[in-house]
Protein backbone atom coordinates (compact mmCIF):
# COMPACT_ATOMS: atom_id res chain seq x y z
CA UNK A 1 0.00 0.00 0.00
CA UNK A 2 1.16 3.40 -0.86
CA UNK A 3 0.42 6.78 0.15
CA UNK A 4 -1.67 9.33 -2.08
CA UNK A 5 0.67 11.45 -3.36
CA UNK A 6 3.24 8.58 -4.35
CA UNK A 7 0.25 7.30 -6.45
CA UNK A 8 0.14 10.33 -7.81
CA UNK A 9 3.59 10.99 -8.68
CA UNK A 10 3.40 7.46 -10.23
CA UNK A 11 0.34 8.51 -12.42
CA UNK A 12 1.41 11.49 -13.68
CA UNK A 13 5.61 10.09 -14.59
CA UNK A 14 3.24 7.49 -16.75
CA UNK A 15 0.93 10.39 -18.78
CA UNK A 16 2.06 12.33 -21.33
CA UNK A 17 1.15 15.83 -22.75
CA UNK A 18 -0.76 15.19 -26.13
CA UNK A 19 0.06 16.61 -29.45
CA UNK A 20 -2.08 20.02 -30.97
CA UNK A 21 -4.74 20.39 -33.12
CA UNK A 22 -5.89 23.27 -35.13
CA UNK A 23 -9.61 23.92 -33.83
CA UNK A 24 -12.27 26.35 -34.35
CA UNK A 25 -12.14 28.80 -31.80
CA UNK A 26 -15.67 27.87 -30.22
CA UNK A 27 -14.79 24.33 -29.96
CA UNK A 28 -11.34 25.28 -28.45
CA UNK A 29 -13.34 26.58 -25.26
CA UNK A 30 -10.53 25.41 -22.25
CA UNK A 31 -8.14 23.78 -24.07
CA UNK A 32 -4.49 24.62 -24.04
CA UNK A 33 -2.66 27.20 -26.22
CA UNK A 34 0.07 25.15 -28.14
CA UNK A 35 1.64 28.02 -29.91
CA UNK A 36 1.99 31.59 -28.95
CA UNK A 37 0.45 34.24 -30.68
CA UNK A 38 0.82 38.15 -32.06
CA UNK A 39 -0.77 40.11 -33.96
CA UNK A 40 -0.67 41.61 -37.31
CA UNK A 41 -2.13 45.23 -36.39
CA UNK A 42 -3.01 47.30 -34.18
CA UNK A 43 -6.35 47.44 -32.32
CA UNK A 44 -7.72 49.30 -32.70
CA UNK A 45 -6.99 50.10 -35.92
CA UNK A 46 -7.31 53.26 -36.35
CA UNK A 47 -8.29 56.11 -33.55
CA UNK A 48 -12.02 55.83 -32.54
CA UNK A 49 -14.72 57.33 -30.87
CA UNK A 50 -15.38 55.47 -27.21
CA UNK A 51 -19.38 57.47 -27.33
CA UNK A 52 -21.78 58.89 -29.65
CA UNK A 53 -21.45 62.47 -30.20
CA UNK A 54 -19.71 65.21 -32.27
CA UNK A 55 -16.23 65.02 -33.22
CA UNK A 56 -14.53 68.46 -33.03
CA UNK A 57 -11.38 70.49 -33.09
CA UNK A 58 -10.93 71.03 -28.72
CA UNK A 59 -10.13 74.18 -29.07
CA UNK A 60 -13.48 75.32 -30.61
CA UNK A 61 -14.91 74.70 -27.89
CA UNK A 62 -12.90 76.74 -25.45
CA UNK A 63 -14.90 78.50 -22.65
CA UNK A 64 -18.02 76.68 -23.24
CA UNK A 65 -20.77 76.26 -20.65
CA UNK A 66 -24.70 75.98 -20.21
CA UNK A 67 -25.04 79.41 -19.68
CA UNK A 68 -22.34 80.19 -22.63
CA UNK A 69 -22.36 77.48 -25.50
CA UNK A 70 -20.60 77.24 -28.13
CA UNK A 71 -22.01 76.82 -31.53
CA UNK A 72 -20.60 74.82 -34.04
CA UNK A 73 -21.79 73.70 -37.79
CA UNK A 74 -22.72 69.85 -38.17
CA UNK A 75 -20.91 69.28 -41.31
CA UNK A 76 -21.17 65.78 -41.55
CA UNK A 77 -21.69 62.31 -39.82
CA UNK A 78 -20.07 58.67 -39.74
CA UNK A 79 -21.51 55.49 -38.29
CA UNK A 80 -19.37 52.88 -36.59
CA UNK A 81 -17.49 50.68 -40.11
CA UNK A 82 -17.21 53.75 -42.47
CA UNK A 83 -14.39 56.34 -42.71
CA UNK A 84 -15.48 60.06 -43.01
CA UNK A 85 -13.84 61.45 -46.14
CA UNK A 86 -13.62 64.83 -45.03
CA UNK A 87 -12.02 66.31 -41.98
CA UNK A 88 -12.73 68.97 -39.37
CA UNK A 89 -12.29 72.70 -40.16
CA UNK A 90 -12.36 75.16 -37.95
CA UNK A 91 -16.35 75.97 -36.09
CA UNK A 92 -17.47 72.61 -37.92
CA UNK A 93 -18.47 69.07 -35.95
CA UNK A 94 -18.87 65.70 -37.40
CA UNK A 95 -21.95 63.85 -36.00
CA UNK A 96 -20.15 60.13 -34.91
CA UNK A 97 -21.62 57.19 -33.94
CA UNK A 98 -19.17 54.94 -31.05
CA UNK A 99 -16.65 53.16 -32.67
CA UNK A 100 -16.23 55.04 -35.85
CA UNK A 101 -13.05 56.40 -36.90
CA UNK A 102 -12.11 59.68 -35.98
CA UNK A 103 -12.27 62.21 -38.71
CA UNK A 104 -8.81 63.93 -40.01
CA UNK A 105 -8.83 67.69 -38.01
CA UNK A 106 -10.94 66.37 -34.67
CA UNK A 107 -8.93 65.39 -31.48
CA UNK A 108 -12.35 65.17 -29.33
CA UNK A 109 -15.32 63.79 -29.33
CA UNK A 110 -18.06 65.48 -27.27
CA UNK A 111 -21.02 63.12 -26.00
CA UNK A 112 -23.83 64.45 -27.00
CA UNK A 113 -25.07 64.68 -23.29
CA UNK A 114 -23.06 67.93 -23.75
CA UNK A 115 -24.71 69.16 -26.45
CA UNK A 116 -28.23 70.34 -27.36
CA UNK A 117 -28.42 67.11 -29.46
CA UNK A 118 -32.15 65.66 -29.05
CA UNK A 119 -30.17 62.48 -27.13
CA UNK A 120 -33.64 61.04 -26.17
CA UNK A 121 -35.52 61.57 -29.58
CA UNK A 122 -35.43 59.31 -32.59
CA UNK A 123 -32.72 59.60 -35.51
CA UNK A 124 -35.09 62.41 -38.05
CA UNK A 125 -35.45 64.51 -34.84
CA UNK A 126 -31.87 65.19 -34.09
CA UNK A 127 -29.32 67.06 -35.68
CA UNK A 128 -28.56 67.12 -39.48
CA UNK A 129 -25.71 68.17 -41.84
CA UNK A 130 -25.39 71.86 -42.12
CA UNK A 131 -27.74 72.66 -39.10
CA UNK A 132 -25.53 73.52 -35.66
CA UNK A 133 -25.27 72.04 -32.76
CA UNK A 134 -24.85 74.01 -29.17
CA UNK A 135 -21.86 72.31 -27.03
CA UNK A 136 -22.25 73.16 -23.02
CA UNK A 137 -18.64 71.75 -22.22
CA UNK A 138 -15.32 72.30 -22.72
CA UNK A 139 -13.46 69.27 -24.07
CA UNK A 140 -9.98 68.54 -23.86
CA UNK A 141 -7.95 67.02 -26.24
CA UNK A 142 -8.05 63.34 -26.69
CA UNK A 143 -11.40 63.18 -24.65
CA UNK A 144 -13.64 60.67 -25.41
CA UNK A 145 -11.36 59.12 -28.29
CA UNK A 146 -9.81 55.68 -28.44
CA UNK A 147 -6.37 55.53 -29.97
CA UNK A 148 -5.03 53.09 -32.32
CA UNK A 149 -3.21 50.11 -30.79
CA UNK A 150 -3.79 51.06 -27.33
CA UNK A 151 -5.35 47.84 -26.64
CA UNK A 152 -3.02 46.19 -28.45
CA UNK A 153 0.10 47.03 -31.06
CA UNK A 154 1.20 45.12 -34.20
CA UNK A 155 3.44 42.39 -33.75
CA UNK A 156 2.86 42.33 -29.87
CA UNK A 157 2.72 38.44 -28.57
CA UNK A 158 -0.91 39.02 -27.20
CA UNK A 159 -1.00 35.27 -25.60
CA UNK A 160 1.84 32.58 -24.89
CA UNK A 161 1.38 28.71 -25.56
CA UNK A 162 0.42 26.74 -21.79
CA UNK A 163 -2.67 29.42 -21.76
CA UNK A 164 -6.04 27.28 -21.03
CA UNK A 165 -8.32 29.40 -23.47
CA UNK A 166 -11.37 31.09 -21.61
CA UNK A 167 -14.40 32.98 -22.96
CA UNK A 168 -11.67 36.59 -22.88
CA UNK A 169 -9.12 34.90 -24.78
CA UNK A 170 -11.22 33.73 -27.42
CA UNK A 171 -12.73 37.02 -27.63
CA UNK A 172 -9.29 38.39 -28.22
CA UNK A 173 -8.22 35.50 -30.56
CA UNK A 174 -11.06 36.20 -33.27
CA UNK A 175 -10.44 40.02 -32.44
CA UNK A 176 -7.20 38.88 -34.31
CA UNK A 177 -8.99 37.59 -37.20
CA UNK A 178 -8.51 34.16 -36.41
CA UNK A 179 -10.97 31.26 -36.56
CA UNK A 180 -9.40 28.52 -35.13
CA UNK A 181 -6.76 28.34 -32.77
CA UNK A 182 -3.91 25.56 -32.04
CA UNK A 183 -4.85 23.46 -28.88
CA UNK A 184 -3.49 20.43 -26.88
CA UNK A 185 -6.27 18.43 -28.02
CA UNK A 186 -9.06 16.76 -25.40
CA UNK A 187 -7.71 12.94 -24.42
CA UNK A 188 -10.04 9.85 -25.36
CA UNK A 189 -10.91 8.51 -22.02
CA UNK A 190 -12.52 5.15 -22.43
CA UNK A 191 -14.64 4.21 -19.46
CA UNK A 192 -15.39 0.33 -18.35
CA UNK A 193 -17.74 -0.97 -15.52
CA UNK A 194 -17.12 -4.19 -14.91
CA UNK A 195 -19.48 -6.79 -13.12
CA UNK A 196 -22.50 -9.60 -13.08
CA UNK A 197 -23.64 -7.29 -10.60
CA UNK A 198 -24.73 -4.23 -13.15
CA UNK A 199 -27.21 -3.44 -15.70
CA UNK A 200 -27.02 -0.24 -17.60
CA UNK A 201 -29.39 2.35 -17.04
CA UNK A 202 -32.54 2.34 -19.03
CA UNK A 203 -32.59 -1.50 -19.06
CA UNK A 204 -35.06 -3.92 -17.37
CA UNK A 205 -33.36 -4.36 -13.43
CA UNK A 206 -33.43 -8.15 -12.12
CA UNK A 207 -34.06 -7.99 -8.25
CA UNK A 208 -30.20 -9.10 -8.03
CA UNK A 209 -28.80 -6.64 -9.96
CA UNK A 210 -28.37 -2.96 -10.04
CA UNK A 211 -27.76 -0.13 -12.32
CA UNK A 212 -23.88 0.90 -13.24
CA UNK A 213 -23.88 4.46 -11.67
CA UNK A 214 -19.64 5.13 -12.45
CA UNK A 215 -19.58 4.58 -15.87
CA UNK A 216 -22.03 7.88 -16.12
CA UNK A 217 -20.78 9.20 -13.08
CA UNK A 218 -16.98 9.45 -14.37
CA UNK A 219 -17.84 10.16 -18.07
CA UNK A 220 -19.39 13.14 -16.62
CA UNK A 221 -16.23 14.00 -15.02
CA UNK A 222 -14.16 13.15 -17.74
CA UNK A 223 -16.35 15.58 -20.02
CA UNK A 224 -16.15 18.44 -17.02
CA UNK A 225 -12.17 18.16 -16.55
CA UNK A 226 -11.71 18.38 -20.44
CA UNK A 227 -11.63 15.02 -21.75
CA UNK A 228 -14.06 13.31 -24.97
CA UNK A 229 -15.51 9.85 -22.59
CA UNK A 230 -16.32 6.96 -24.57
CA UNK A 231 -18.32 4.26 -22.55
CA UNK A 232 -17.48 0.40 -23.31
CA UNK A 233 -20.05 -0.58 -21.69
CA UNK A 234 -20.15 -3.11 -18.97
CA UNK A 235 -18.10 -6.29 -18.64
CA UNK A 236 -18.89 -9.47 -16.89
CA UNK A 237 -16.37 -11.22 -14.59
CA UNK A 238 -14.57 -13.18 -16.37
CA UNK A 239 -11.03 -12.87 -18.01
CA UNK A 240 -12.10 -13.43 -21.34
CA UNK A 241 -14.96 -11.20 -21.21
CA UNK A 242 -12.44 -7.87 -19.78
CA UNK A 243 -9.79 -8.98 -21.94
CA UNK A 244 -11.96 -8.32 -25.15
CA UNK A 245 -13.55 -5.62 -23.54
CA UNK A 246 -10.05 -3.92 -22.75
CA UNK A 247 -8.72 -4.06 -25.90
CA UNK A 248 -12.06 -1.97 -27.91
CA UNK A 249 -10.13 0.73 -25.36
CA UNK A 250 -6.53 0.18 -26.61
CA UNK A 251 -7.91 3.23 -29.29
CA UNK A 252 -8.07 5.58 -26.62
CA UNK A 253 -5.47 7.88 -24.85
CA UNK A 254 -6.51 6.66 -21.22
CA UNK A 255 -8.72 3.65 -19.77
CA UNK A 256 -10.40 3.92 -16.84
CA UNK A 257 -12.17 1.03 -15.57
CA UNK A 258 -14.25 0.80 -12.00
CA UNK A 259 -14.35 -1.98 -9.90
CA UNK A 260 -12.70 -5.54 -10.34
CA UNK A 261 -8.92 -4.24 -8.17
CA UNK A 262 -10.02 -5.38 -5.04
CA UNK A 263 -9.09 -8.82 -3.11
CA UNK A 264 -12.52 -10.53 -3.81
CA UNK A 265 -12.21 -14.05 -6.06
CA UNK A 266 -14.51 -12.51 -8.84
CA UNK A 267 -12.36 -9.15 -9.04
CA UNK A 268 -10.31 -10.18 -12.04
CA UNK A 269 -8.79 -6.77 -13.55
CA UNK A 270 -5.69 -6.66 -11.43
CA UNK A 271 -5.29 -10.50 -13.56
CA UNK A 272 -5.72 -8.84 -16.75
CA UNK A 273 -3.59 -6.04 -16.63
CA UNK A 274 -0.97 -8.03 -15.26
CA UNK A 275 -1.19 -10.40 -18.36
CA UNK A 276 -1.95 -7.23 -20.98
CA UNK A 277 0.65 -4.78 -19.54
CA UNK A 278 2.06 -3.66 -16.14
CA UNK A 279 1.10 -2.59 -12.64
CA UNK A 280 2.31 0.19 -11.11
CA UNK A 281 0.07 -0.32 -7.91
CA UNK A 282 -3.15 -1.41 -6.28
CA UNK A 283 -3.90 -0.45 -3.17
CA UNK A 284 -2.90 3.51 -1.74
CA UNK A 285 -3.58 4.35 1.67
CA UNK A 286 -6.42 6.40 1.82
CA UNK A 287 -10.79 6.31 2.31
CA UNK A 288 -12.65 5.23 0.51
CA UNK A 289 -10.47 4.08 -2.06
CA UNK A 290 -7.93 1.90 -0.75
CA UNK A 291 -8.53 -0.93 -3.58
CA UNK A 292 -6.99 1.45 -7.13
CA UNK A 293 -4.92 0.34 -9.40
CA UNK A 294 -2.52 1.88 -12.30
CA UNK A 295 -0.84 0.31 -14.98
CA UNK A 296 -0.02 0.63 -18.62
CA UNK A 297 -2.41 -1.78 -21.26
CA UNK A 298 0.13 -2.61 -24.09
CA UNK A 299 -0.44 -3.69 -27.84
CA UNK A 300 0.39 -3.25 -30.80
CA UNK A 301 3.12 -0.79 -29.87
CA UNK A 302 0.29 1.48 -27.85
CA UNK A 303 0.72 2.11 -24.45
CA UNK A 304 -2.49 3.22 -23.14
CA UNK A 305 -2.44 4.23 -19.26
CA UNK A 306 -4.93 2.58 -17.01
CA UNK A 307 -6.52 3.67 -13.67
CA UNK A 308 -8.55 0.62 -12.09
CA UNK A 309 -11.23 3.00 -9.49
CA UNK A 310 -13.04 1.39 -6.94
CA UNK A 311 -16.34 -0.41 -7.22
CA UNK A 312 -18.37 1.29 -4.46
CA UNK A 313 -19.70 4.59 -5.96
CA UNK A 314 -18.01 7.00 -3.57
CA UNK A 315 -14.49 5.77 -3.95
CA UNK A 316 -14.92 5.79 -7.76
CA UNK A 317 -15.56 9.71 -7.73
CA UNK A 318 -12.86 10.28 -5.08
CA UNK A 319 -10.45 8.91 -6.52
CA UNK A 320 -11.51 10.02 -9.69
CA UNK A 321 -10.97 13.60 -8.32
CA UNK A 322 -7.80 12.54 -6.77
CA UNK A 323 -5.90 10.70 -9.73
CA UNK A 324 -8.05 11.11 -12.76
CA UNK A 325 -8.87 14.69 -13.11
CA UNK A 326 -4.91 15.18 -12.87
CA UNK A 327 -4.05 12.69 -15.11
CA UNK A 328 -6.47 14.12 -17.68
CA UNK A 329 -5.11 17.62 -17.42
CA UNK A 330 -1.65 17.24 -17.37
CA UNK A 331 -2.86 14.70 -21.15
CA UNK A 332 -4.30 18.24 -21.69
CA UNK A 333 -1.01 20.13 -20.86
CA UNK A 334 -2.45 22.17 -17.95
CA UNK A 335 -0.52 22.39 -14.83
CA UNK A 336 -2.96 23.79 -12.40
CA UNK A 337 -4.38 20.59 -11.27
CA UNK A 338 -4.71 21.19 -7.52
CA UNK A 339 -8.05 21.92 -6.54
CA UNK A 340 -8.11 24.84 -4.03
CA UNK A 341 -7.35 23.38 0.21
CA UNK A 342 -8.36 25.73 2.34
CA UNK A 343 -9.06 25.76 6.65
CA UNK A 344 -12.19 25.07 7.93
CA UNK A 345 -13.58 24.88 11.30
CA UNK A 346 -14.99 21.27 12.03
CA UNK A 347 -18.82 21.73 13.02
CA UNK A 348 -18.78 18.42 14.50
CA UNK A 349 -16.84 15.21 15.39
CA UNK A 350 -15.13 13.21 12.57
CA UNK A 351 -14.26 9.97 13.65
CA UNK A 352 -11.25 8.72 11.36
CA UNK A 353 -11.72 4.46 12.49
CA UNK A 354 -8.69 3.41 9.95
CA UNK A 355 -4.72 4.61 11.58
CA UNK A 356 -2.75 4.10 8.26
CA UNK A 357 -5.25 5.56 6.02
CA UNK A 358 -6.10 9.66 5.33
CA UNK A 359 -9.56 10.02 5.57
CA UNK A 360 -11.58 11.99 3.27
CA UNK A 361 -14.76 12.54 4.07
CA UNK A 362 -17.50 14.46 1.88
CA UNK A 363 -18.40 17.56 3.82
CA UNK A 364 -20.49 20.75 3.00
CA UNK A 365 -18.51 23.98 3.41
CA UNK A 366 -20.07 28.09 3.76
CA UNK A 367 -18.21 30.90 4.52
CA UNK A 368 -19.48 32.84 7.64
CA UNK A 369 -17.67 36.04 9.02
CA UNK A 370 -14.36 35.53 7.06
CA UNK A 371 -14.01 32.20 8.16
CA UNK A 372 -14.77 28.69 6.68
CA UNK A 373 -17.32 25.67 8.18
CA UNK A 374 -17.09 22.67 7.33
CA UNK A 375 -20.14 19.89 8.11
CA UNK A 376 -20.55 16.38 7.00
CA UNK A 377 -22.92 15.38 4.16
CA UNK A 378 -24.53 12.62 6.06
CA UNK A 379 -23.00 8.95 7.01
CA UNK A 380 -20.05 8.08 4.96
CA UNK A 381 -20.61 4.60 3.43
CA UNK A 382 -18.71 4.51 0.53
CA UNK A 383 -21.71 3.29 -1.25
CA UNK A 384 -23.59 6.25 -0.69
CA UNK A 385 -23.54 8.54 -3.21
CA UNK A 386 -25.90 10.71 -2.07
CA UNK A 387 -23.05 12.29 -0.17
CA UNK A 388 -21.17 13.47 -3.02
CA UNK A 389 -24.42 15.04 -3.87
CA UNK A 390 -24.68 17.07 -1.29
CA UNK A 391 -20.01 17.54 -0.92
CA UNK A 392 -19.18 20.15 -2.16
CA UNK A 393 -15.43 19.45 -0.54
CA UNK A 394 -13.48 16.85 0.95
CA UNK A 395 -11.98 16.81 4.40
CA UNK A 396 -8.15 15.55 4.71
CA UNK A 397 -7.84 13.87 8.02
CA UNK A 398 -4.10 12.41 8.64
CA UNK A 399 -4.52 8.86 9.09
CA UNK A 400 -2.05 9.70 12.48
CA UNK A 401 -5.06 11.63 13.73
CA UNK A 402 -8.40 9.53 15.16
CA UNK A 403 -11.00 11.76 15.65
CA UNK A 404 -11.70 15.74 15.27
CA UNK A 405 -13.18 17.72 17.66
CA UNK A 406 -15.51 20.16 17.07
CA UNK A 407 -14.26 23.71 16.59
CA UNK A 408 -10.96 22.21 15.13
CA UNK A 409 -9.77 23.04 12.34
CA UNK A 410 -9.29 21.33 9.63
CA UNK A 411 -7.99 20.75 5.77
CA UNK A 412 -10.45 20.39 2.99
CA UNK A 413 -10.30 20.02 -0.51
CA UNK A 414 -13.06 22.27 -2.42
CA UNK A 415 -14.29 20.48 -5.54
CA UNK A 416 -17.11 23.26 -6.07
CA UNK A 417 -17.48 26.74 -4.12
CA UNK A 418 -21.13 26.84 -4.21
CA UNK A 419 -23.21 25.19 -1.03
CA UNK A 420 -24.04 21.29 -0.92
CA UNK A 421 -27.51 22.15 -1.05
CA UNK A 422 -27.84 23.38 -4.16
CA UNK A 423 -27.06 20.37 -5.81
CA UNK A 424 -29.61 18.52 -5.26
CA UNK A 425 -30.66 18.39 -1.03
CA UNK A 426 -34.02 17.46 -2.23
CA UNK A 427 -33.15 14.26 -3.95
CA UNK A 428 -34.83 11.81 -1.34
CA UNK A 429 -37.14 14.25 -0.09
CA UNK A 430 -39.61 12.13 1.22
CA UNK A 431 -38.49 8.58 -0.19
CA UNK A 432 -35.49 6.22 1.03
CA UNK A 433 -35.21 5.11 -2.61
CA UNK A 434 -33.54 1.36 -3.43
CA UNK A 435 -30.73 0.86 -0.95
CA UNK A 436 -29.61 -2.85 -2.71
Amino acid sequence: MITVDEALERILANVNVLEAEEKPLLEALGQVLAEDVSSGFDIPPLDNTAMDGYAVRAEDTRGASADSPVELRVAGEVAAGYVFAGEVTARTAIRIMTGAPVPAGADAVVPFEETDEPFDKPPERSHKVDATVRVFKEARPGANIRRAGEDIREGQTVMRKGRVLRPSEIGVLASLGRATAKVIRRPVVAILSTGDELVEAGQPRPAAKIYDANACSVGALVRRYGGAPRLLGIAKDTVEALTAKIHEGMHADMLITSAGVSRGDYDVVKDVLAREGDVEFWTVAMKPGKPLAFGCFQKGGRRVPHIGLPGNPVSSMVTFELFGRPAIMKMMGKTDWQRPMVRAVAEERIVNRDDARRFYARCIVRLREGRYYASLTGPQGSGMLTSMVHANALTVIPPEVDEVQPGQEIDVIMLDWSHGEEWGSNLLAGEEGDRR
